[in-house]
């Protein structure tokens, strides 16, 4: 069905890109006459009273012509065509038909690397200027006619299962980690000019909700119902699109095409109204790829077309994807399924987000263009992105960093050392100057030799082996570059195994038997692998995971190699063992259930084995912390919760109360607190890394996290000296969790906060 959909997506009225450029540049609120001539250019009217007279102004026909995607142009009040599909998750990517490299001065744009190496670096200011930089080369190709003002990125779904092909595209595991990632991603693309809410341009928050399998066993994403308790909806799936919505403002959200506890999403009233009635969203919801036709196709919820039409509109979606409520709409409103005022209703969000956008007013003077894409700059911040995320998995010995005094011969082995296509992984556009990791290799060691050792990276033959055994034999130092590729992992794709793909791990040991020296392992992809025998196997020296890097990789790497950077990044995903593969993909439940034999997920809940850890990671040098000052005691007014000792609590105990629910608490805001802690450095080089702290409650109480996240800084500390950060931890938001109704709850009682080795008791008490 999607490849159906992608034959639908073309300019509209099939025009020339040429002529499709112009007509997304048209702006019937450009002249000075123009209020006169339309009531909706009026600029002494609010955006709000803007939209609802454009909604005035037309025809049912051109109602109904809004609705998808490539929304049809009104020629007669002068507003153009319109794309509304362009993607941006870590660059300009040609994914939808919005973005064109095709024709037009802009034939690339800068790859960032992909989004789960750059939740790395664990820096909030650097997500920022991520996003603020693709901002600015999406605004350079719009003034090109190249690219639009909507885009649908980013990707905060939760990174559940380790096998899930999309996990790539997200920012791991941890939703408060997503959901700080969604703020500075949003703020950073759509920026705040304070004008009525205007915004440069348009994220979107994305897949809502409880989203996060393609195929898995016959299970297929179009049709899957995820099963998810109140408990998990609340504090696992829901954080970051609140986040996203509440606090960072984004201005469209898109539901998914999988049903949440038998519902399809796009359907789900309760849910879609939730984030406009308790989270203040002002945007427009857009459906997922053809994700309303599905719900009569494929899911068979509804009984017609027109029945879908109904049960989305209604629940408050406003635009379509595809060309499914273009060709049904009318017919729904002929059999009484709809009324006017429900498209009416949905092209008011339309039109709002287009009016704060600029897009039919005079555009300002100081535009951006093409010059603007593809600069050093972005590139070199694309480079730190890199750096920062990397994560040193393992260094026996302290066998890096390399000395190039000492290093004369370097062999690269594996397929995707010498191909810039594998860096990108999932929606990457056409890169603006890629660099091979052998490229980059081979500018800082003369003589390196590349043997591919695989024909490719699923690596299903040993014909190759022959060539990478004599290449390790005459090298100093070896680099076996493995992983994973998007043959391997992708959208509409998972995986079924953890383990590398084909016979990738008998290359390894082959030339692992005979190099001079331990090898060094760099491993690519998104999702975990079982690397067990890698971690304990004295003839591999280090291992190095890089994610998909995007066009820098091949610059960076030996960069880290060679120690003119020190690593720092970790982990924001736990690597399990290949027995993970046992539990189905299927299974929504995030909390262990040993009456079952299942284990949990991701670091807060899981119980079983792990080859890593959720916040591993090693560097060149050494840290030790220490907390400087927090408080031993944090007091929940008994103001703040009326009669709570009166009423029957959610749970209790033998020695009373042990939980505040978050909604009786008076005041969030007065039990923040500061943590200070001091960082030092007890190696020989200076190094910018992670700084993670964490909370557990001393309580066992069933269901609630082992520990959890509370707070995070990139700190830089030079060589033998420490540096103190702050953290500013909420309790309510950092610290609680939901109970079995899916209410919040903040647990009472003893409290730990641990960094590194570090542990500070707390008591939260009413």
């Amino acid at each position: 069905m999607l490849f159906a959909l992608l034959c639908l997506l073309a300019l509209p009225g099939g025009a020339a890109p040429a002529a499709a450029a112009a007509a997304a540049n048209a702006r019937p609120c450009a002249s000075p006459d123009s209020a006169s001539a339309y009531p909706f250019c009026d600029a002494s009217l609010s955006i709000p009273a803007r939209a609802r007279a454009l909604v005035s102004l037309l025809t049912l026909d051109e109602k109904i012509a809004q609705l998808s995607n490539t929304a049809g142009g009104v020629p007669r009040l002068g507003v153009p065509p319109y794309q509304w599909w362009s993607e941006s998750l870590h660059g300009l990517a040609d994914n939808g038909p919005g973005v064109n490299f095709s024709s037009g001065p802009v034939r690339a744009a800068t790859a960032f690397p992909q989004v789960i190496l750059s939740t790395a670096a664990f820096n909030r200011s650097l997500w920022r200027a991520m996003a603020g930089a693709v901002a600015t080369e999406a605004l350079g190709m719009h003034s090109a006619g190249q690219a639009g003002l909507t885009y649908w990125a980013p990707n905060i779904n939760i990174f559940r299962d380790p096998r899930w092909g999309r996990g790539q595209e997200t920012s791991g595991e941890d939703p408060a980690v997503a959901a700080a990632y969604s703020l500075e991603y949003v703020k950073g693309f759509q920026g705040e000019f304070g004008e009525e809410g205007r915004i440069r341009l348009s994220a979107c928050c994305k897949h809502y909700t409880a989203y996060d399998m393609e195929k898995w066993e016959g299970f297929s994403r179009y049709t899957f119902n995820a099963k998810v308790t109140a408990q998990d909806l609340e504090d696992t799936y829901q954080p970051p699109f609140k986040t996203c919505i509440q606090e960072a403002r984004a201005s469209c959200l898109m539901c998914a095409y999988n049903q949440v506890n038998g519902v399809p999403m796009c359907a789900r009233k309760d849910l879609l109204q939730k984030t406009r009635d308790e989270w203040g969203f002002k945007g427009y919801i857009t459906s997922d790829c053809d994700a309303v036709a599905i719900i009569h196709e494929n899911q068979t919820y509804t009984t017609s077309d027109e029945d879908s039409i109904a049960i989305v509109l209604r629940a408050g979606m406003d635009l379509n994807c595809g060309s499914f409520l273009v060709r049904h709409t009318k017919s729904a409103i002929e059999k009484g399924k709809i009324q006017e005022q429900d498209i009416d209703r949905a092209l008011f969000n339309l039109f709002s987000v287009q009016l704060r956008l600029g897009i039919f007013d005079k555009p300002k003077d100081t535009q951006l263009g093409p010059n603007n894409v593809c600069t050093a700059e972005h590139r070199e911040l694309a480079a730190e992105a890199v750096r920062q995320g990397a994560v040193l998995l393992k260094n026996d010995n302290a066998f890096l960093p390399l000395k190039r005094s000492e290093v004369r011969h370097v062999a690269v082995v594996g397929p995707s050392a010498n191909d810039a296509y594998a860096m990108g992984g999932d929606y990457t556009g056409v890169p603006c100057n890629p660099t091979t990791f052998l490229k980059g290799i081979q500018a800082y060691v003369a003589q390196t030799t590349f043997a591919a050792g695989c024909k490719d990276v699923s690596c299903n033959s040993t014909d190759l082996f022959g060539e990478a055994i004599e290449a390790a034999k005459a090298a100093d130092i070896v680099v076996v570059v493995a992983g994973l590729n998007l043959t391997e992992e992708r959208e509409d794709f998972d995986r079924v195994s953890l383990l590398l793909p084909g016979k990738q791990m008998n290359l390894i040991h082959t030339v692992a038997s005979v190099t001079k020296k331990p090898l060094v392992l760099v491993l690519l992809g998104g999702g975990p692998v079982d690397v067990s025998f890698a971690k304990h196997d004295p003839r591999i020296a280090s291992i190095l995971w890089l994610g998909y890097p995007g066009e820098v990789g091949g610059q960076v790497l030996p960069e880290i190699l060679f120690g003119k950077y020190n690593p720092g990044g970790k982990l924001a995903m736990t690597w399990y063992p290949e027995s993970f593969t046992a539990i189905p993909m299927t299974d929504m439940n995030m909390r262990a259930d040993s009456s079952r034999g299942y284990p949990g997920r991701t670091y807060r809940f899981y119980t079983g084995d792990v080859v890593y850890g959720f916040g591993y990671g090693l560097s060149y040098s050494r840290y030790s912390y220490s907390i400087l000052s927090a408080p031993k005691n944090i007091s929940v007014p008994h103001s703040s919760v009326p009669d709570i000792i009166s009423r029957k609590p959610a749970y209790i105990s033998r020695v009373g109360l042990d939980f505040v629910k978050i909604e009786d608490v008076a005041s969030c805001e007065a039990l923040v607190f500061s943590v200070h802690i001091a960082v030092s450095n007890h190696g020989d080089m200076d190094g910018s890394h992670a700084v993670l702290l964490f909370a557990r409650s001393k309580s066992s109480v069933p269901g609630f996290p082992i520990k959890q996240l509370v707070g995070f800084e990139r700190v830089h500390t030079a060589a033998g000296s420490a540096t103190n950060v702050e953290l500013t931890i909420d309790p309510c938001k950092h610290m609680s969790a939901a109970n079995p109704e899916g209410q919040r709850v903040l647990l009472l009682g003893a409290h730990v906060l641990t960094v590194g080795d570090e542990e500070f008791k707390l008591l939260i008490e009413t």
